[in-house]
């Protein structure tokens, strides 16, 4: 028998919870390789600039115009964006708990996320995230980046929820681990059914079909 919900509020990432990551490794290493770029090159000029994108204090095309077309390449920067949207996939099992979740519970639904402006905003339109999230507390809005603890606390203000009500999925365990030391109820996602059970375990059990 499960104990009777705490629970509020679910904070949760995008990417690797609810979508597929917009722009990491693996996509950058599939872009150097469909565009002939210089692995190395590439990946130095993206870690000295992308933190700055994604707090919001750079566009796209000013990112692009730092790591890809500093110099001239015989592709085009609208390839390159379509390239780097077309990465992204929607994870249906997660956005279905989520949903049923939040219907059931009347739970509140806070995205906390680092991105880019430009991803996050075709990302949450493209999978129609709204429909069942509440408010954003992307990077590129707030400006500030997980782990930096006031990302956390300012999800706390808009979702006004104390921390113990809190469930907080993330796949980066260090985030999870971050938003705990604040009071958060936090949840290393690996998987599906190891989340369900977690969220179990917090009171927040499936309704029947």
């Amino acid at each position: 028998m499960t104990k009777p919900s705490r629970i509020n509020a679910l904070f949760l990432d995008i990417g690797g919870v609810l979508l597929t990551n917009g722009w990491d490794r693996d996509a950058r290493l599939r872009a150097t390789e469909k565009f002939h770029l210089d692995q190395d090159e590439f990946s130095e000029r993206h870690h000295m600039t992308f933190d700055t994108y994604e707090e919001g204090k750079l566009s796209l095309d000013e990112y692009l115009n730092r790591v890809v077309f500093y110099q001239p390449q015989p592709f085009t920067v609208p390839d390159f964006k379509k390239f780097m949207i077309d990465q992204s996939r929607p994870v249906e099992a997660m956005i279905m708990l989520v949903r049923r979740l939040k219907n059931h519970y009347g739970l509140k639904t806070i995205v906390v996320s680092n991105e880019g402006r430009e991803l996050n905003e075709y990302r949450i339109k493209e999978f129609r995230l709204y429909e069942f999230i509440d408010a954003f507390i992307s990077s590129c809005f707030v400006h500030f980046r997980k782990p930096d603890e006031d990302i956390y606390r300012i999800a706390l203000d808009i979702s006004q929820v104390r921390p113990e009500e809190v469930a907080y999925i993330d796949d980066r365990k260090m985030f999870v681990e971050v938003a705990q030391s604040l009071g958060i109820q936090g949840i290393h996602h690996t998987g599906y059914e190891s989340t369900v059970a977690m969220l179990k375990d917090m009171g927040l059990e499936l309704p029947d079909e």
